[in-house]
């Protein structure tokens, strides 16, 4: 783990979502390592577990629930529960998500309808649920779009739509709590070294021509490197930080 800053979250209260892998451990690794007690969810249970070891091994404070982030109704339930396990939340982070590829004709009404429940539905539930909790703290949402949700990309439109609304999930919020002390705001990852790229899938008979400019020339980053974006963006001191997206993805959409 990257260099970190002990006790910038004492006190404070984060729900992270997809913390079984990836983005979604590292980040809770990196703020329960900080000072922060942590709630975290996921739908594979082993992983999650994996994850709240890792915490307590560390001396962290964490408390898991496994759900499916498709149902509203678990996102609110989910929030309730780390509220009256912890009676606070200061920051709510948003990592769960699924990504593929595949030709536009051919992606399935199942397939669609999952992608966009995950990526852009849940993101939305969990934000109607925290943000009474995160006025009352003077709290922070960081939401995961992605480099996606910033370019077009072939292959990929269903992911590129629902990583587009997460921009504009977090554009809108922003100014909607404009005059609260509630800060929003998103980072938009590029490839990361994590089970959702290592799985990811695309049809055989692509134009690989097309994939070449969202690939970049530097390779992939790793988890920690958004975890530690995510703690500085999240930091109770970082007030000056508000409504904004910030691009981690080695420079792909750069130019």
């Amino acid at each position: 783990m990257p260099y970190v800053i002990p006790g910038r979250f004492d006190g404070k209260v984060a729900f992270l979502t997809g913390a079984g892998s990836g983005i979604g451990r590292a980040s809770s690794l990196r703020l329960a390592a900080e000072g922060a007690e942590v709630f975290i969810h996921d739908m594979n249970a082993e992983s999650l577990a994996e994850t709240v070891s890792m915490i307590t091994a560390a001396g962290g404070t964490a408390v898991s629930r496994v759900g499916d982030v498709t149902e509203r109704a678990e996102c609110f339930a989910a929030i309730a529960e780390a509220i009256e396990v912890f009676g606070r939340l200061d920051v709510l982070v948003n990592v769960a998500g699924i990504a593929g590829g595949y030709h536009f004709t051919e992606m399935t009404e199942e397939q669609y309808r999952r992608m966009a429940a995950v990526n852009m539905d849940a993101p939305f539930f969990f934000c109607q649920a925290a943000v009474p909790h995160l006025l009352a703290s003077d709290g922070n949402i960081v939401n995961i779009a992605s480099n996606a949700g910033l370019m077009g990309q072939a292959y990929t439109t269903a992911y590129c739509m629902t990583k587009g609304a997460v921009v504009q999930l977090t554009r809108s919020l922003a100014m909607e709590y404009a005059k609260t002390a509630l800060r929003v705001n998103a980072i938009a990852p590029g490839g990361i070294v994590t089970n959702l790229t290592h799985n990811f899938q695309m049809p055989s008979d692509i134009d690989f021509e097309l994939m070449a400019p969202y690939l970049g020339y530097r390779g992939q980053g790793e988890a920690d490197d958004i975890a530690e974006l995510i703690a500085l963006v999240a930091a109770p001191d970082s007030t000056n930080i508000h409504g904004a997206i910030f691009s981690s993805d080695r420079g792909v959409t750069a130019g």
